[in-house]
């Protein structure tokens, strides 16, 4: 049988170092931290190390295709598939940024939205039936942060494609470069992509459903990391209980859904679907 396999992207620090840490104590099978820049990862995984732990690394930019096929051809070759797939990295402008509102929306859609689907679109072909896909969201990407209820059922909608998604997302980029965002999409960009994230696993579960894959987004809590300028209450290892539950512990049921740092299952309005 061929060893099992954990990717978790933008794994250096944060969230994700501390979800490598709690699958290289859990998951049996190897783990890879991943990181763009190679010295960070490098000594990512040497921190590990010194607790005891072996986490395996590999180079990865997600907004570098090039590189996300590197990673595809390198697990496809040692492992023959993906069993955990991570989608964790991502950017947020700070809230004095100095950047035009344009720029930072542009930006923010390209690596938190458009390079998360590229990184999708190249690895998924290599998911083994029955993996687990966890896609890293945040209180920011419930429907209800859209001021636009015409924007929300798009957005909701069970027939939305990635094709209209990501048409939409290129809506709200033109309306942030015209000044005519807010009154539809509100005033953060980050919110935005994050509502993107989740709105591209409802339609990612529709898509693997006969393959027995698990989709999911996750919104791991407030966590003490850089992204939120260490305002965070939670610890890194906090933040990863969420995931590392629907990684490893949640029943092949959850799937599709959206599940807060809890553990509860959330839906798209806000309902309490489900409590594990």
């Amino acid at each position: 049988m061929p060893t099992k396999v954990a990717v978790v992207t933008g794994s250096n620090k944060g969230i994700g170092f501390a979800i490598v840490r709690g699958l290289c104590k859990r998951f049996d099978g190897d783990v890879y931290l991943t990181s763009r820049d190679l010295n960070r990862g490098q000594n990512a995984v040497a921190e590990l190390n010194k607790e005891g732990l072996r986490p395996k690394y590999h180079q990865l930019d997600i907004t570098d295709p090039k590189s996300v096929e590197k990673l595809r051809d390198y697990l496809k070759e040692n492992y023959g598939g993906i069993d955990i797939l991570v989608n964790n990295a991502a950017i947020a402008f700070k809230v004095n940024a100095p950047e035009p509102v344009a720029v930072q929306a542009e930006q923010t859609l390209f690596v938190n939205y458009y390079s998360v689907l590229s990184t999708c679109e190249i690895l998924f072909p290599i998911l083994r039936n029955g993996a687990r896909v966890i896609n890293i969201s945040s209180s920011c990407g419930h429907l209800s942060k859209i001021k636009s209820e015409k924007l929300r059922n798009q957005l909701k909608d069970p027939n939305l494609t990635i094709e209209g998604l990501s048409s939409m997302m290129q809506e709200y980029i033109d309306a942030a470069k015209q000044g005519t965002h807010a009154a539809d999409w509100g005033n953060s960009c980050y919110v935005v992509s994050k509502v993107a994230v989740t709105a591209l696993t409802m339609i990612q579960q529709r898509m693997l459903a006969d393959r027995d894959i698990k989709v999911n987004a996750v919104h791991p809590g407030y966590v003490d990391t850089d992204m939120t300028s260490h305002k965070g209450v939670l610890t890194i290892d906090e933040g990863a209980v969420a995931p590392l539950y629907i990684a490893l512990d949640a029943p092949d049921s959850v799937k599709g859904q959206y599940i807060w740092n809890d553990k509860r299952i959330i839906s798209w309005e806000g309902k309490l679907v489900d409590r594990d």
